[in-house]
């Protein structure tokens, strides 16, 4: 009990630490920003013009490779952001056709600026948003295909942090940051190392997933020798959560960065649907993947003996079944493939240190309606997840869409608490 109450100070020392020191040596500042992009890419050389609500001059800027752009300012108020549309490819337009932004800066507060992009029609203006014609409707067929593209990434998060839930009942908040160390992983040995990103992601994997199993052996491990309970652990797994941020904050910094290969591609075109050789490889992993974890949990032995002890860890102790050494696979595999989630969300958007945190909300949303603790019910939920909130923008603002997630989150919560394939529980 005296080295865990140790251990567990020096973990809030170190933590405060590094709370502060990042507040300290990047306080954020009052500025205007935006990125820009198109079908998945980043877009290049777009004028940006911001003024005061007066009119007054602030300053000019165009998007850079990674299609981000940034002004600071130096009072906080009111300001007019105007995307010049004709600094745009050809190719493009805005969405809905209002190409001015009216945003309110706080001091000491970034404020993102957001432009919905879209395709251009074959008469040079913009496809409509609304109604019946066919420009709807490629719309939609487009939607969808990003939507299925973004389900997957989610369910392959979705399924480590499912299997660790399922067979040790933690709901681990630090799930999310475990994508990020792929996709930064993958990033350190392919830009300052100058590796090809193909390597390099095997590589991130592979380091994740020793990462994975190092978390278990030395850490939830010995917490659970020492009977630590579920609540307990949860709220530690939100302490790693800021902790691991923060490091990547220190040690990768704030700015967005991209890998070295594959940032821009030209689509194809395949019928209605604009895609690019990247997302089309990309989803063909991730169906693999996927498909060779569920073959795995059905058809090996250590499958059998996994869903054994999600089923009751004491009969499948009292059976023979190494329980720890279980869940220590599940470690591993789960880091493995959340890190290849994270390289192949890095692939689709730009690097950043709280993309893993950005994307837990979806990820506990596509687990929660399919069914806690079930890998199949993570695959089917998060599909649906992403679909929902990439079709949701035919009819709502682009900004919104994540509400959706929360909306599917609540509904599922009210009315069927288990998820598609979860099983009713008794409690008491």
């Amino acid at each position: 009990m005296r080295r865990a109450v140790i251990a567990f100070t020096a973990f809030l020392g170190g933590l405060i630490l590094l709370l502060t020191v990042p507040a300290h040596a990047a306080a954020p500042e009052q500025s205007l920003r935006g990125t820009l992009t198109f079908q998945g890419q980043p877009v290049n050389g777009v004028k940006i013009v911001v003024t005061t609500e007066s009119g007054q001059p602030v300053q000019e800027v165009t998007s850079n490779a990674q299609g981000t752009w940034e002004v600071p300012i130096e009072e906080p108020g009111q300001y007019k952001v105007t995307l010049d549309a004709a600094t745009l490819p050809q190719n493009m337009a805005i969405r809905g056709g209002n190409n001015q932004r009216a945003p309110t800066v706080y001091e000491g507060n970034p404020t993102t600026v957001l432009f919905a992009l879209q395709a251009k029609a074959a008469d040079g203006a913009a496809t409509p948003d609304e109604g019946g014609g066919s420009a709807f409707w490629q719309r939609a067929a487009q939607l969808t295909f990003e939507g299925f593209n973004l389900g997957l990434i989610i369910a392959l998060a979705a399924l480590g942090l499912s299997l660790i839930y399922g067979t040790t009942g933690l709901t681990n908040f630090a799930h999310g940051e475990l994508v990020t160390l792929g996709a930064l992983l993958a990033y350190l040995v392919n830009v300052p190392f100058g590796l090809h990103i193909i390597p390099a992601a095997v590589i991130a994997v592979m380091l994740a997933g020793g990462i994975g199993y190092a978390q278990d052996r030395f850490f939830w491990g010995q917490l659970r020798r020492r009977g630590t309970g579920i609540i307990a652990a949860m709220i530690v797994s939100i302490g790693v959560a800021l902790f691991m941020r923060y490091l990547f904050l220190i040690l990768f910094g704030g700015e967005t960065q991209a890998y070295a290969q594959y940032n821009a591609q030209a689509g194809l075109q395949l019928g209605p649907i604009s895609a690019t050789p990247k997302n089309l490889i990309s989803m063909g992993i991730e169906l693999i993947v996927l498909i060779a974890v569920g073959f795995a949990l059905l058809r090996t032995r250590t499958g059998k003996a996994a869903r054994a002890v999600a089923d009751n860890p004491a009969l499948a102790a009292s059976s023979g079944i190494n329980v720890d050494r279980i869940i220590r696979i599940i470690w591993t595999g789960g880091g493995a493939i959340a890190a290849l989630a994270g390289v192949m969300l890095g692939l689709s958007q730009n690097l950043k240190f709280t993309m893993g945190q950005e994307l837990l909300l979806l990820i506990f949303a596509g687990v929660t309606l399919g069914g806690l603790g079930t890998a199949f019910g993570a695959l089917i939920g998060s599909i649906i997840v992403g679909l929902f909130i990439q079709v949701s923008t035919l009819w709502i603002p682009p900004e919104l869409k994540n509400v959706g997630a929360l909306a599917v989150l609540i509904l599922v919560l009210l009315f069927r608490p288990q998820g598609i394939l979860g099983r009713r529980e008794r409690i008491g």
